[in-house]
């Protein structure tokens, strides 16, 4: 995530509520992606140490476990960097300006300059972040899906630029001439199939198959398993991974106002937010226009409060909302304490574990450290292997 400070009740829902489920089923990287800001907000220099360090402790709150997974600070890293200028060396500038985000942001963002090489080669930079870690799965929402896709492009182009070594028609050739006549055609098959159309099913089908000869042909080795992978895709061997998108369910919480929840909307309830702030915020927030009076009745699907209703309410609750408002049984106060009190419920451990480390800042800084070392360890020998592939390791 970029640093923008404390986080809100959209981003648990949005994002940080998967991340801790996930952290339990896979190896886990979460970091804050402080370069990432400067591609917009490359001016705002004088708060990003405060917003990097709240943020990783609103995800503590939320419960994501040092332990169990691996949280650092992206410009702690240079090696990111070093990926990102090695990977752009190759990359067509069409790519990047064909990223939908890329005009939509700055049709939005008018305010600020974004005519910055920085800017353009985000999605790149993105790229780099994903495989220098070699990830099989980046959890994101359908909107970030060309990210990930552009991802997978660039893999795919660096493994078929730097793959192949001087002899690998020859030795892939051999690996082929291991395999069953029949499953040599079928791998040939979905070869084609991968290459012509990106079918995700020809390309399990391929991997499979080879997976399999690994374990039942004699004579078999790893390399002829990296070689087939390799070429399954279009590359003579896979020296970064191609992720795929992990499409998690996405909750999407308005604002106080019914737009996008943001802080710089003015309409975001923080994670951290006090029980009274909370009940302020909501008690304020924006009804069904059409309940001008307490006597109107009202239709939840046009009311912003429903939105949260279906994230914290039991079905009891909601069918006792849906019949309140529609015959103007209940106030709209009265629709929205049930609301309040779900939040406040649900932000008492975030507060509590929160306490811990604004009392001792030092053991957020320690807990970055410590995962910032873990990564390095990792960005560093992905590093290694690209240098080589790229002739660069005199």
């Amino acid at each position: 995530m970029r640093p923008t400070g404390a986080m809100h009740l959209g981003h648990f829902h949005g994002a940080l509520k998967n991340w801790v489920h996930l952290q339990h089923e896979h190896e886990c990287f979460f970091f804050v992606a402080d370069w990432h800001a400067l591609t917009t907000h490359y001016e705002e220099r004088g708060v990003m140490e405060r917003y990097v360090y709240d943020m990783v402790i609103d995800w503590i709150a939320a419960g994501l476990d040092p332990e169990k997974c691996t949280i650092f600070i992206q410009s702690h890293i240079p090696e990111h960097a070093e990926l990102f200028t090695l990977l752009a060396m190759g990359t067509p500038l069409g790519w990047l300006e064909r990223v939908p985000t890329y005009k939509d942001q700055i049709d939005k963002l008018k305010d600020r300059d974004l005519a910055t090489y920085g800017f353009l080669g985000y999605p790149l930079l993105q790229a780099a972040d994903i495989l220098i870690y070699k990830a099989n799965f980046v959890p994101v929402g359908e909107d970030q899906s060309s990210h990930v896709e552009l991802t997978r492009e660039v893999a795919r182009r660096f493994n078929n630029l730097y793959g192949r070594q001087a002899d690998a028609e020859v030795r892939i050739a051999a690996a082929l001439a291991k395999l069953p006549k029949d499953d040599a055609r079928y791998y040939g098959k979905q070869r084609k199939a991968y290459g012509e159309t990106g079918s995700d099913d020809a390309l399990a089908k391929g991997e499979g198959l080879v997976r399999k000869a690994s374990a039942a042909i004699e004579g078999w080795t790893a390399d002829d398993t990296e070689l087939l992978l390799g070429f399954l895709k279009g590359a003579g061997q896979t020296i970064l991974t191609e992720p795929r998108a992990l499409h998690t369910e996405v909750l999407r919480l308005p604002g106080t106002d019914g737009t996008k929840m943001s802080k710089s909307y003015g309409n975001a309830v923080l994670m951290r937010d006090e029980p009274a702030e909370v009940t302020k915020k909501i008690r304020g927030m924006a009804t069904d226009p059409a309940r001008g009076r307490r006597t109107d009745p009202g239709d939840p699907e046009k009311c912003p409060v429903w939105q949260f209703h279906k994230v914290y309410s039991d079905e009891a609750t909601q069918e006792w909302v849906v019949k309140g408002c529609k015959s103007a049984g209940i106030g709209c106060l009265d629709c929205k304490q049930p609301v309040i009190d779900a939040i406040v419920a649900e932000q008492t451990p975030w507060r509590e574990r929160a306490e811990n480390y604004l009392a001792n800042p030092k053991r957020v800084h320690w807990i970055v450290e410590m995962g910032t070392e873990r990564a390095r360890t990792v960005a560093k020998q992905t590093m290694k292997e690209v240098r080589s592939a790229m002739g660069l390791n005199y």
